[in-house]
Formats: structure tokens, sequence, C-alpha cells
């Protein structure tokens, strides 16, 4: 492989959830737009761009959402087995005091409706396209060096009235982002004994699904 294709393979490689490992300094806004332009530059159903991008600084805000967070990872926990519980309490889940920014990406299904040029047959292929924005957010973050978290342990309804996001767009995704003093060499979830990889063989299929029974004998 040439250079070119061995950087861009690099960053995928890279790329983490980041969690304990944000600096807390701040994003240079240069940096900060090449990265929102790059999420903004993802494929969409219909060229409709359904996404926003709500940039939260405030440290009030970000104190109520992480508050939100850990009650609602105390209910996750609640549900776990005492052994799966131990293994649980080891991750931590979130940085969003931690990071520079959080960047809340949303979804609104009636932009470009109701003519939605691809949209006709898959209702979610909106959603799938604020998706793609996250995914490029997130690539280009970690080739300039920063990290990303995406935060989960969320309610839709808690997030919209902290944000005042309108009735009808729904709020996909709470990213934690800013510079980070490095990135784990394998995923949190991995190293801390949660679930490891599937292996490529056992996702790839040709010309049809294999069930479970045959995919494991492949293996």
């Amino acid at each position: 492989m040439n250079d070119e294709l061995n950087a861009f393979y690099r960053v995928l490689e890279r790329r983490r959830d980041v969690r304990a490992e944000f600096t807390g300094e701040p994003i240079p806004e240069d940096v900060l737009t090449r990265v929102l332009a790059a999420a903004h530059a993802a494929p969409s159903v219909g060229l409709t761009q359904p996404w926003d991008f709500v940039l939260v600084a405030a440290e009030d805000t970000r104190r109520a959402f992480r508050e939100h967070v850990l009650a609602e990872r105390e209910a996750f926990a609640g549900s776990l087995s005492a052994e799966r519980n131990g293994t649980f309490g080891k991750i931590k889940i979130e940085g969003i005091l931690e990071s520079s920014l959080g960047v809340v990406v949303t979804y609104d299904p009636t932009r470009g409706a109701p003519d939605v040029l691809g949209r006709h047959a898959i209702a979610d292929a909106g959603l799938y396209s604020v998706c793609l924005a996250i995914q490029n957010l997130w690539l280009a973050a970690t080739a300039e060096g920063l990290g990303v978290g995406w935060v989960s342990f969320y309610r839709e309804e808690h997030l919209r009235e902290l944000l005042a996001v309108p009735a009808g767009i729904r709020p996909v995704a709470w990213l934690c982002l800013g510079p980070v003093h490095t990135l784990q060499d394998a995923p949190d979830l991995e190293r801390h004994g949660w679930r490891s990889r599937r292996p490529l063989a056992a996702a790839v299929h040709r010309e049809r699904f294999l069930t479970r029974q045959s995919d494991e004998q492949t293996e």
C-alpha cells in the first residue's frame, strides 16, 4: 500500500470510544470546524442532510446530563448478575466532564419530506445517514489527534428537554470530544473483559446468510 492508504487504514485502526483519556484542553476552532465539516460531508438519503450538531460547552448542562447518565448506569447495573456486574463496575461509561466539548447529533425526519428520494421503502434510511455523519466526525477527530466517546446511557426525552430540542427531532448521540493523552491499543470493553471481537470470517457470508450453526462450523 502507498503512504496515503496506510495513513487512512491507520486512522481506522486507531479510532477508539474514549472515556478516561481526555485532557480537557480546548479544541482549536479551526480543528473543530474541520471535524464538523467532515461530518457534514457525509452521504445522506436524498441529499437531505438530516443532522444537526448541538455544541455543549456549559459545565452546568454537562453536569446535569452526567447525573442522568449515572442514574441510568445504576439502573443497568441492577439488571446484571453479580459476576457480570463486577465486570461492568470496572468500565467507565462516559467522559462528559473530562472532555472539552459535548457534541449532540440529532436527526430531523421531516427534512426534505415528504419526497425523500430513497427513503420510501426504508424508513430508517435517514437515521442511517446520521450515523454516517457520526462516523465521519469520529474518523476526522481521530486523524486530528482528538478522542470521541459516544454516550448511550440516556433517555432521549431527557436530553431533548435538557437541550430544548424540538419535538419530532431525535437526539441520536451525545459525543464527548476533545484532545487525549493517549488512545488505547484495544477497546475498553475488550480490555476489561466485557466482550471479545468477532473474527471477520464469522461476519462474512457469501450469496446467502448462513445459520448460526453453519457460521460456528466455519470458525
